[in-house]
């Protein structure tokens, strides 16, 4: 589908294979409707109900960018996921694939679980429990080569659902004269977390295949995992990969925990989807 244009543009990978630890940690000040409470008890926020699950928000979100091929990453526990792209809801703006990652092991070990998707092509990384702006999206699909986009923090409190203390924990990134990222810092701590040259790293990222290399040669974290961080510093460092900063002032939808299901739904509300 989408002809021999379609060949030029950067493929989209979306990570859903998380165990999704903060969705299914109750809380007694939050109410959810029964249908969110059986989704959220399972941990699957890509499929949390806001009108209609939120996984396709995200992926009317990409098609409406530009992209015309798709693979989400899952658990192999996770056939839920996959029986209703296949069974119950076929998509006709793009194509839909899916990648299992046996392990939850870290975000680089699960975009290597797309490799074989994505060949020799470009490609968008982008979280399943994140809707990013379409125009975000667009100019990381316009980007000359691998890119990231970094979110004014302002601009993320005032358009999106996340509030400052939850920001202040997010990856921080830094570009040097020439708009190439020079740093990321996962969860910085004052005063780095205080600098305003700093961007927000929402996890939206434009990769050439270099990255597989850059994943498969990281070591764990302190947390037992393979970053995407890690290997987007490696690729730097070690790969020689060159990423263009792209900043962006706009909002992200946040869906982590039972406290954001509320105002992702009423953010939503009345939006119709069209996949």
């Amino acid at each position: 589908m989408g002809g021999a244009n379609a060949v030029t543009r950067p493929a989209a990978v979306v990570l859903a294979r998380g165990l999704g630890t903060r969705m299914r940690r109750p809380a007694a000040d939050v109410a959810l409707r029964e249908d969110q409470a059986l989704v959220a008890d399972r941990g699957i926020k890509a499929l949390i109900p806001v009108g209609r699950p939120f996984l396709d928000f995200v992926l009317q979100s990409l098609a409406d960018a530009g992209v015309v091929d798709v693979c989400v990453v899952i658990g192999p526990e996770h056939d839920v996921i996959r029986r209703r792209y296949e069974h119950e809801l076929r998509p006709s703006r793009f194509s839909l694939q899916f990648a299992i990652q046996p392990e939850p092991r870290g975000t680089a070990d699960a975009v290597l679980a797309a490799e074989r998707f994505v060949g020799g092509r470009p490609f968008l990384v982008v979280n399943a429990d994140n809707l990013y702006p379409v125009p975000a999206l667009a100019q990381l699909i316009g980007a000359a080569g691998p890119a990231v986009i970094g979110y004014r923090r302002d601009a993320l409190v005032r358009d999106g659902n996340i509030d400052p203390a939850r920001i202040a924990r997010f990856a921080l990134i830094w570009s040097d004269s020439a708009g190439r990222l020079a740093r990321i810092v996962e969860k910085p701590e004052p005063p780095i977390a205080d600098d305003p040259a700093a961007l927000v790293s929402m996890n939206s990222w434009r990769f050439s295949p270099a990255i597989f290399a850059a994943a498969r040669a990281i070591a764990p974290s302190v947390r037992g995992e393979l970053e995407l961080q890690d290997a987007v510093r490696w690729a730097i460092e070690r790969g020689g990969v060159s990423f263009s900063v792209i900043p962006y002032s706009g909002g992200v939808l946040d869906l982590s925990s039972r406290a954001d299901i509320a105002s992702v739904a009423e953010r939503l509300a009345g939006v119709a989807v069209r996949l």
